[in-house]
């Protein structure tokens, strides 16, 4: 008996990662947005650290502009630590036409290799004031997470209410990377 207890035990903790990925529920994205009222300027109050944005050290912002063929001009900026501005354009569309519109593929390569699957990456709108003062955007493997605002600043109080919802959506809120906003 004890050998069988020492052998389960064993077989249990070499695989901790594939009994977690089993129990994680698949991310849920808003039901509905209306993207005319999400075009425009946001601001990002917070994020997952990611390789692309690793020269940003502040005032970092998302202009969405809604384009008349439903495809969104996607264009990001941020200030770099020697103080110059980067800017990096692209541009996004509804994943699929049965999924909801906060469901949204970007891309920032060049349009010639838009034909390739693997220059889209998942632009889930997962979160968003019924106002559309903030929104939350993520995806499905959870490896990168934006909370965005109209305004350079939030209030604490609904930070801490969206990464409470982050928590129950499978993300770690602890993660993340508060945004330097110098306006």
């Amino acid at each position: 008996m004890k050998t069988l207890s020492v052998f389960l035990i064993m077989l249990f903790s070499l695989h901790p990662a594939r009994s977690q990925d089993r129990t994680k529920k698949p991310l849920d994205a808003v039901p509905s947005v209306d993207l005319s009222k999400y075009a425009g300027t946001w601001y990002e109050i917070a994020r997952l650290p990611n390789r692309f944005q690793e020269k940003c050290a502040s005032d970092v912002t998302a202009s969405y502009t809604l384009l008349d063929n439903g495809e969104i001009r996607v264009v990001n900026r941020c200030r770099t630590y020697d103080g110059d501005t980067t800017e990096a354009e692209g541009l996004a569309r509804r994943a699929d036409g049965d999924e909801p519109a906060s469901k949204l593929k970007v891309r920032f390569a060049p349009g010639i290799l838009a034909f390739l699957p693997f220059v889209w990456g998942d632009y889930w709108i997962i979160d968003l004031a019924t106002d559309y003062s903030y929104a939350v955007i993520g995806e499905p493997n959870r490896e990168y997470l934006w909370i965005l605002s109209r305004t350079p600043q939030m209030e604490d109080t609904t930070y801490h209410a969206i990464a409470g919802r982050l928590r129950e959506q499978g993300y770690d809120p602890a993660k993340l990377v508060r945004t330097v906003q110098s306006r």
